[in-house]
């Protein structure tokens, strides 16, 4: 499929944001010097795959709630150990924080990465209480590539896929700049490695699921700054899913583009942060 020049200025967060590889590069030194001092376990396997791994930063605190971070880089590209910073003003705030690792493509498919999300959720439920997090109050948040994945573990039959799992395992979740309607992205180079139809682009697009438990809240952010395609996505995931039930809140993130507005996870000063911890709490 011919790349589409409007879309692709609307969905290539890279080329809006010339300054990325610096930002890139101060999420891996902030994150480098978290884990030379924080409390962690690093690299647990939730999967068979070399790829499916986590690393879990813990607060202290005895049945801390449990949230879930997964990167973005258009499901093709960054690793959890340039993410590790986003857990450390939620620790701090008593939150035990997961940041996942997945396979890349076109290594694998979006349908693989969904999978692997899947059983990242479903080993950190069976095992949270080994190391003192409440399984009860688990959070799931993602950026960019990862609020895609986010929206689509609020759409998955936990009791059918996990025996002995709650409808509402998920207890909130938080999709900052995420793309919910993929078919977009089938006339941009980002689809080069995604290697996505419209019938893979729809069958992975949350827009068009059920969310397992209707009453569990979704926050969609996105940053003031970014391209009106990712504003559309939030506007419309918004409109679909209060259609069904959910209870969504959509918010600007001031002064923040596409790269930015993820910082804003691991800013106790940032409005998106006190709603973290209100939800999970």
């Amino acid at each position: 499929m011919p790349i589409n020049p409007q879309l692709e200025r609307q969905y290539n967060a890279r080329a809006a944001v010339p300054s990325h590889p610096e930002i890139f590069e101060s999420w891996r030194s902030r994150s480098a010097a978290f884990r030379e001092t924080a409390d962690a376990v690093l690299d647990l396997a939730y999967g068979p795959s070399p790829a499916e791994t986590l690393d879990l930063f813990l607060s202290g605190v005895s049945g801390a709630p449990l949230h879930m971070f997964i990167h973005g880089g258009a499901w093709q590209s960054m690793d959890k150990s340039d993410f590790s910073f986003l857990a450390e003003a939620l620790a701090a705030a008593g939150i035990d924080v997961a940041v996942v690792n997945y396979g890349l493509c076109p290594e694998v498919s979006v349908d693989d990465i969904v999978t692997q999300m899947q059983r990242a959720v479903s080993w950190l439920w069976e095992h949270a209480r080994e190391y003192g997090a409440d399984p009860e109050r688990f959070q799931v948040s993602g950026h960019s590539a990862g609020g895609h994945l986010t929206a689509m573990l609020m759409a998955t039959d936990w009791p059918r896929r996990l025996s002995g799992a709650p409808r509402r395992l998920i207890s909130s979740g938080i999709a900052i700049s995420g793309v919910f309607d993929l078919e977009p992205l089938c006339q941009t180079s980002l689809n080069g490695k995604l290697g996505l139809d419209k019938e893979a682009a729809r069958a992975n697009s949350p827009i068009f699921q059920r969310p397992s438990a209707p009453g569990v809240p979704l926050i969609l952010a996105v940053g003031a700054l970014e391209s009106d395609g990712f504003h559309w996505q939030s506007d419309s995931m918004r409109a679909s899913w209060r259609a069904k039930g959910v209870p969504v809140e959509r918010t600007k993130l001031w002064d923040r583009h596409h790269f930015s507005s993820v910082e804003a996870l691991a800013d106790p000063d940032s409005w998106l942060f006190r709603t973290v911890v209100e939800l999970i709490r």
